[in-house]
């Protein structure tokens, strides 16, 4: 019995240490709050301190587009941000189970656009917002990066009358392409066994995206990243792990595999665009050694 209690009276303790160990959530300024119609339509906010408007880093989650959610270690992610007098923001929107293409992106887009009618109340210097996720994050942050501006000055809607455009993204194993017959041929047929690609276009099955691929091709290349870079466009930096193997493994490997980066990052250099890659024994930047140092300096202007 005594040893029982013993036994007992060990894991409780040692339970209660680690637990005073473990970092408290950074609770958002601004929590929950809608920017759309949406249920999914909800954005957390971080304000920075500081007199001057701050700038802005909006995080992205991934998920294919098909889960995920907003919530975050934020000691890890939001903290060394603000620090550095940078506030935060991080996104859901809709998913393409319920909600193909363009549905995601779009929400992410009018999250954006949403911000910056909050800047005069929330402090943000709206020249100065950039983006951050990982996998289909990452597409979203680029895709707008990329992406001309969606304002529309004349929308009744007061949110669309406000700029998409972006200062900088820095994204982690993201899909520069999401065109099934792109991505087989840079990757092999792997690839297309992960669900990301039909789902996005509500196919329920990548045989059926296949057998109807001129219907969903417009959406294909709409929301490729890859079809809208050009020289103008504002800086970029890519990580990604370091499997060069070809063709993919696997439906994982393939969805986030580093090729993705390396076609994007020549067609960056043939244009005169600024992109940053980073794989691990293949590729570095001469000037960023992370995504947040770089994220620091095209914010903060260092």
């Amino acid at each position: 019995m005594k040893s029982s209690l013993a036994i007992l009276f060990y894991f409780v303790a040692t339970s209660a240490l680690f637990a005073a160990d473990e970092p408290k959530q950074l609770a958002p300024t601004h929590a929950e709050v809608s920017y759309g119609p949406d249920v999914r339509n909800v954005l957390d906010f971080w304000q920075a301190k500081g007199d001057k408007p701050r700038p802005l880093l909006v995080y992205i989650h991934g998920g294919g587009w098909t889960g995920g959610d907003k919530k975050q270690d934020t000691t890890k992610t939001i903290q060394p941000f603000l620090d550095q007098g940078i506030s935060c923001a991080a996104i859901n929107y809709r998913l393409s189970g319920a909600h193909p293409l363009p549905a995601p992106v779009h929400d992410a887009a009018r999250a954006i656009q949403f911000i910056r009618t909050k800047a005069a109340d929330w402090n943000v210097d709206k020249k100065n917002i950039a983006l951050t996720g990982g996998s289909a994050g990452a597409c979203t942050s680029m895709w707008l990066l990329l992406h001309d501006d969606l304002a529309d000055p004349k929308a009744s809607d007061p949110v669309l009358r406000e700029s998409t455009r972006v200062c900088a993204a820095a994204v982690a194993s993201g899909q520069t392409s999401i065109d099934p017959k792109v991505c087989e041929e840079w990757l092999g047929p792997n690839v297309l066994k992960h669900r990301m690609i039909n789902l996005a276009v509500g196919e329920k099955t990548i045989d059926a995206a296949l057998k109807n691929y001129d219907k969903h091709h417009a959406l294909y290349v709409e929301f490729s990243p890859y079809n809208h870079v050009d020289g103008k466009d504002p800086p970029l930096l890519m990580t990604y792990g370091a499997d060069m193997t070809l063709p993919s493994k696997d439906a994982g490997h393939g969805i986030h595999h580093p090729v993705y980066g390396v076609k994007l990052k020549e067609k960056s250099d043939k244009l005169g665009h600024e992109c940053h890659l980073l794989i691990p024994g293949v590729s570095k930047s001469d000037k960023y050694a992370s995504a947040n140092d770089f994220l620091v300096a095209k914010l903060l202007g260092k």
